[in-house]
């Protein structure tokens, strides 16, 4: 599933796109707004949150989209065919171009984004990103271990399995202590929202500072392959109850229990 950097990069594309423009035709191709005609209607800008997009339209309405695991959004030129089949789920047009929706995991369309986002954690790429409110969510669950609390979006927002792995592997945290346990959690949270920031404008996720291929991350993707540290084989498992598991990768030596 795309992270907060990737849905961030998202958001610009849809921006440099559509921002002040009018919508020519609209194409909800979910049965829930299947009727939903936003043509004549100006963008006013696309914003993401964590993992999801919010694109404001002129009246007081906001699309809602969400990519989940194979979802992605595509700049077309108008009048370029469609994708075949049922890959389209939203189509976003203006006298310019249209934004093509393609396996979608959410479509919505509301005017109180509170609807969607109000629940979350806050956004670690946005403005008013609150280290301390991330902090003391995470705190309020001292019996859980960091690496599920970490991927709770309503702890803070935008995190995935990535970012995940090579925070607490830089912080030689090993992912099933428990919260109440770590004593530097603002140090923690604080690194986490440093990767994403760095990697935000970048495609590829890169927390080595090295940008050649296999040479990116610390531990994510290694599984089986020497730690770049100490050399220990880094091992691979899951995380999180059935049928919510997720990848979790670690040093052994350089995270010890």
């Amino acid at each position: 599933m795309p992270e907060g950097d990737a849905v961030y990069r998202t958001a610009a594309r849809l921006r440099e796109a559509l921002d002040g423009r009018v919508l020519t035709r609209t194409d909800f191709r979910v049965p829930r707004h299947a009727t939903a005609d936003l043509s004549g209607r100006t963008v006013i800008t696309t914003a993401s949150y964590g993992k999801h997009l919010l694109t404001r339209i002129e009246g007081g309405l906001t699309v809602h989209t969400h990519l989940r695991m194979d979802g992605s959004w595509r700049i077309m030129e108008l009048g370029r065919r469609l994708p075949p089949g049922d890959q389209v789920r939203l189509v976003l047009a203006t006298a310019e171009h249209q934004a093509v929706g393609l396996k979608l995991g959410m479509v919505d369309l509301v005017r109180d984004e509170r609807q969607i986002i109000g629940h979350l954690g806050p956004d670690l790429l946005g403005e008013g990103w609150d280290a301390a409110e991330a902090v003391s969510r995470l705190r309020a669950r001292p019996e859980r271990s960091i690496g599920e609390a970490l991927l709770d979006q309503r702890n803070l927002s935008g995190i995935g399995t990535i970012y995940r792995a090579e925070t607490l592997f830089l912080r030689g945290v090993w992912p099933w202590r428990k919260v109440g346990e770590i004593e530097n959690l603002d140090s923690l949270v604080s690194l986490a929202q440093r990767l994403l920031d760095a990697n935000k404008v970048h495609a590829g996720t890169v927390t080595t500072g090295d940008r050649r291929p296999g040479n990116q991350t610390w531990v994510y993707g290694r599984a089986g392959r020497p730690c770049r540290r100490c050399g220990t084989r880094i091992s691979r498992g899951e995380m999180g109850a059935q049928p919510q598991e997720r990848l979790i990768l670690w040093c052994g030596n350089c995270q010890p229990r």
